[in-house]
């Protein structure tokens, strides 16, 4: 497998070193490949196969708009619980392509649905096994409304099904992740281990998304794959609480797009024990990895958000409930007005007290506190009695910086995750589609 250099060639971003990305361990039961159908025009990488030669529970959140992709409406009919392959494809969202979209893909299952079952005939020897289009997902990304380039990805599939691989190292999953991107300056992976009972269980995972990012879900695709043996229903439910507080707590740009999903598969090849419940003890490491790298893949696509030059945490703390306090952490981080004074480097700290007051929850406005940094700005509705302005300003040189909000109303907090506003933002969407 040849990585194709033009996935990073880009000459209006800085070239990413295969140095800087982490270590990802194979996943038994799992091969990959990522060919070119030239949908782009200049030859880079655009499609990414993953195929599971004996099957792999799965679970997956799609996006929360009621504008879907023919993928996401193709995943949402699929009942199994039990899949064969996912394939990706950039540049076209197949999003607003009516019928003729649809159908489009419909003509990919069976292209690929052929290609992979003999594929899998010829690697058990003549014995014959028919893999079905309902074993199959797919996910789009790219411009809405533009047809789906359904005979250059049909071309293509033998080339991809051909080029699938079982030994990942760095180099496979760095390829694979760069396939998916569309603005991203970066392709995004992360991996964790733990242990379910005395098993060593590996989970694996690559992401794309820079713009249009806001919940539920994000503008994503993130694709989580382990080989522990865990049943499709409590990967699900472990799926949605541990995106609650990652996948779904970032934004760039408050827009949610139509082609959201996040899916996790689970090959069981790491032979653990048999789970019987999603509060199994043995199943706790499990989340807290999954967790740990959901979190690591969502940060990436923030940093990597269009035009970004500073990373913001913004923390509400103090509040009655959870979603009081996620409500404000999200008026603060989706605020133009915030994002642009963090991007000019101004410690503006009464646009974050309007952000905040314009969530419509019921605060106290004597009681908040607010913090930039380490530095305490605001209380009992005034600027703070140490406030520095001088001192604040060169906190806002940093390229992370922190928001903290102090409600003084209960024991709830809620943490968002989201980048300042810069003009390359209206340049990279101006440009888009050129």
């Amino acid at each position: 497998m040849t990585l194709n250099l033009k996935n990073l060639l880009n000459p209006k971003v800085k070239m990413s070193k295969m140095g800087e990305f982490q270590e990802l361990r194979p996943i038994e039961g799992l091969e990959i490949s990522a060919v070119s159908a030239d949908l782009y025009g200049d030859g880079r990488d655009d499609l990414a196969l993953f195929f599971f030669p004996e099957g792999s529970n799965f679970a997956a959140i799609y996006t929360t708009s009621n504008v879907t992709s023919a993928s996401i409406n193709w995943n949402l009919k699929v009942k199994r619980h039990f899949v064969k392959a996912l394939m990706i494809n950039t540049k076209n969202a197949n999003t607003f392509t009516g019928i003729k979209g649809a159908q489009g893909l419909k003509e990919v299952a069976h292209t690929l649905s052929k290609a992979l079952t003999l594929r899998s005939s010829q690697a058990k020897k003549g014995i014959s096994e028919v893999i079905k289009i309902t074993d199959l997902l797919f996910a789009s990304t790219g411009v809405i409304g533009e047809d789906f380039p359904y005979l250059k990805i049909k071309n293509r599939i033998p080339e991809l099904v051909k080029k699938l691989r079982s030994e990942q190292n760095k180099f496979v999953w760095f390829k694979a992740a760069s396939s998916i991107m569309t603005t991203d300056t970066k392709p995004k992976v992360a991996y964790e281990e733990c242990k379910i009972g005395n098993k060593l269980v590996k989970i694996s995972g690559i992401a794309k998304g820079s713009g249009m990012i806001a919940p539920n879900m994000a503008t994503m695709l993130a694709f989580i794959f382990t080989d522990a043996n865990i049943p499709s229903v409590f990967l699900k439910s472990m799926l949605r609480k541990v995106s609650s507080t990652t996948f779904n707590a970032i934004t760039v740009d408050s827009d949610t797009s139509t082609n959201d999903m996040v899916g996790i598969f689970a090959t069981g090849k790491a032979k653990n024990s048999k789970i019987y419940n999603v509060l199994d003890p043995k199943l706790r490491d499990f989340e807290k990895a999954l967790h740990n790298l959901s979190l690591n893949l969502a940060k990436q696509i923030v940093v990597d958000g269009e035009g970004a030059k500073k990373f913001i945490t913004v923390n509400v703390v103090g509040a009655r409930s959870a979603s009081m306090a996620k409500n404000i952490c999200f008026s603060i981080a989706n605020s133009p007005l915030v994002k642009t004074a963090i991007a000019g480097e101004d410690p503006n700290w009464g646009r974050i007290a309007m952000a905040a007051g314009k969530a419509g929850e019921n605060i106290v406005q004597n009681k908040i506190q607010i913090k930039i940094g380490n530095y305490l700005v605001a209380e009992q509705s005034k600027v703070a009695k140490n406030y520095s302005e001088e001192d604040l300003k060169k906190y806002m040189q940093w390229d992370s910086i922190d928001i903290e909000v102090n409600l003084n109303l209960g024991s709830a907090n809620f943490t968002v995750y989201t980048c300042d506003f810069t003009h390359d933002y209206i340049d990279i969407n101006t440009d888009y589609r050129n």
